[in-house]
């Protein structure tokens, strides 16, 4: 898990979210809203595909425009089984770690790559890519 996973605010643009992707080097951030809550993930491809390519604006678009349905998470006792089965029953390769309602940290499939043994690996990639 990356402990301390930044959020995007829900009122922040997507410029905003694009230069703080680049500037931690990641490919998706957490939206958190004013109640210092998870209201959802947002991605590189989202800011691509959902703003640019439809004709929005980025730096007049906010993250919480794109923020969509309830975010798959993990509680932050979770076990590896459970990480790996939340995220091959709904295909996501990021998941938020929650504790007492607050994010706490994120896992992504990366992480589990550098800690699980290599075939459990394989399987779990197979799994979360085989309707992509």
């Amino acid at each position: 898990m990356h402990a301390g996973a930044a959020c995007i605010g829900e009122h922040e643009t997507l410029q905003q979210a694009a230069k703080r992707m680049r500037d931690l080097n990641v490919g998706s951030l957490p939206i958190c809203g004013d109640d210092d809550r998870l209201h959802g993930i947002i991605t590189d491809r989202d800011i691509v595909v959902k703003c640019v390519a439809g004709g929005s604006d980025p730096a007049a678009s906010t993250a919480g425009d794109l923020a969509q349905g309830k975010p798959v998470t993990v509680s932050s006792d979770a076990d590896v089984s459970d990480v790996l089965q939340a995220m091959k029953a709904n295909q996501i390769r990021r998941l938020p770690v929650i504790e007492d309602h607050r994010l706490v940290g994120m896992i992504s499939e990366a992480d589990l790559a550098r800690h699980l043994p290599e075939q459990a690996v394989g399987k779990f990639l197979e799994a979360v890519c085989a309707a992509g």
